[in-house]
């Protein structure tokens, strides 16, 4: 059984006012296998998306190559614009080596409420995915359980927004569509993708992406 270990500490500026929060790289990142095009940074892969997305918006002009430079940009932008980085999901097992959320086994959760104490200013999660089993969301709502917490919904529309009350703070948390390609089919069926699609039919799912996280990133 094959062990997958995050690669990467969490990356929270100290004056932080959200925090992105996903579970975990694909295993090539825990193994040290990287590809070509991939950045050694938390969401690094070539094959994701969150970063083309942030080079969209921002207009950031990124490399993205396995370089010392390609992290420094990286970390440069989230520290000007005070987001952090703090995936969920320390560890897990898997019988299969892939990235696949539904093979994690024997899951090791990072605390996540007490980086929300040591960082104060946070006052919005941003979840790359939501309640699927496996996913960012559905792992924090089972961490809050520990602290006897849970959320509370404020919109059921994608994507789904949550606050909770931690200390007599109010934290916010949006649940993103994914950045990776194995959301495309449920961005196909949303009903605004379909809308925006049939007034132009150029767009596609990654501007479907660009537009969504754009009025939360922003």
């Amino acid at each position: 059984m094959f062990i997958h270990q995050h690669p990467y500490h969490p990356f929270i500026p100290k004056n932080a006012t959200k925090l992105i929060v996903g579970a975990l790289p694909p295993p090539r990142f825990s193994q040290r296998k990287l590809l070509e095009r991939d950045v050694d940074f938390c969401y690094g892969s070539r094959n994701g998306q969150l970063w083309r997305i942030l080079d969209t918006i921002f207009k950031l002009d990124l490399k993205f190559e396995t370089t010392e430079a390609a992290i420094i940009q990286r970390k440069a932008f989230l520290i000007e614009n005070n987001i952090g980085i703090c995936d969920i999901v320390e560890s897990c097992k898997r019988d299969k080596i892939d990235a696949s959320d539904l093979g994690m086994q024997e899951v090791k959760l990072r605390d996540l409420v007490a980086y929300l104490r040591e960082y104060s200013k946070i006052n919005t999660l941003l979840f790359t995915g939501g309640n699927s089993k496996n996913g960012p969301e559905y792992f924090f709502r089972r961490h809050l359980k520990e602290y006897c917490l849970k959320l509370e919904i404020l919109s059921n529309e994608v994507p789904r927004i949550h606050q909770f009350n931690l200390d007599e703070r109010i934290i916010k948390t949006i649940s993103l569509t994914a950045p990776s390609g194995s959301a495309n089919r449920a961005v196909g069926g949303n009903i605004e993708y379909k809308r925006l699609k049939q007034e132009s039919p150029n767009f596609n799912t990654f501007d479907f992406r660009v537009l969504q996280y754009s009025s939360y990133f922003k």
